[in-house]
This record gives structure tokens, C-alpha cells and sequence, in this order.
């Protein structure tokens, strides 16, 4: 018990810092991320207009096909590559990246390593 307090305090001060540190940037649109265990989401959000600009996910009806399994690098990689090129579709090329509680390792990286690699800017 005390073990999973510990981690869960990690993450609310993780959280708290990242999202901090993206609030204090607020100019560019946000790539926000979600992980479950069967699936990765990203979507660049424009805070002060408070809507979604683009949107990508392992369950997208185009990347399912692709997709055998959608917790695993592989997947995100593909997921990244897609909001990049949506994103940059819909003119946006610099984002903060909002990685939430998540720790910058495995399929978080390769989401945003693969975002990158595409043209979007952190």
C-alpha cells in the first residue's frame, strides 16, 4: 500500500510540474497525450481558443488497419507521425508538448520522437 501511495504521489507532482511548465509557455498549442494500456492518444489543443486542432489516435478508422496492437511503441511512433502531419495540414509547425503524468519514456518518446521526425517543433 504504501509503495502505490508513493508512485501516486510521483505522479500528481509530476503533473503538476509538467503542466506548469506548459502553462508558462501558453503562445503555442498544446500536444497532449493519453496512454492506456490498450491504446495512445494525441491531440494539439489551443488553450485560449479552447478547442482541438488536430487529432490522432490508435483508433482512428485509417490507422487501425495499420495497427495490430495499439499499446506498443510501434503504434505511437505511427500515431505521432500522424498528428504531425495533421497538425502541420492545419498550419500549426511549433507545439509545447504536454506529456501529463507520463514519464518522457517508451511510447510517450516514440510518440514525440516520431512527431518531431515529421516537422513539428517543441
Amino acid at each position: 500500500m504504501r509503495e502505490r501511495k508513493r508512485i501516486n504521489v510521483q505522479r500528481q507532482r509530476r503533473c503538476w510540474r509538467v503542466s506548469n511548465r506548459v502553462k508558462a509557455g501558453s503562445k503555442r498549442p498544446r500536444l497532449c497525450v493519453f496512454r492506456s494500456h490498450k491504446h495512445i492518444y494525441a491531440q494539439v489543443i489551443d488553450d485560449l481558443a479552447g478547442r482541438t486542432l488536430a487529432a490522432a489516435s490508435t483508433q482512428d478508422p485509417e490507422l487501425r488497419g495499420e495497427i495490430r496492437y495499439g499499446g506498443n511503441v510501434e503504434a505511437a511512433a505511427k500515431v505521432g507521425r500522424v498528428v504531425a502531419q495533421r497538425a502541420l495540414a492545419a498550419g500549426i509547425s511549433e507545439v509545447a508538448f504536454d506529456r501529463r503524468r507520463y514519464k518522457y519514456h517508451g511510447r510517450v518518446a516514440a510518440l514525440a520522437t516520431a512527431a518531431r521526425e515529421a516537422g513539428l517543433k517543441f
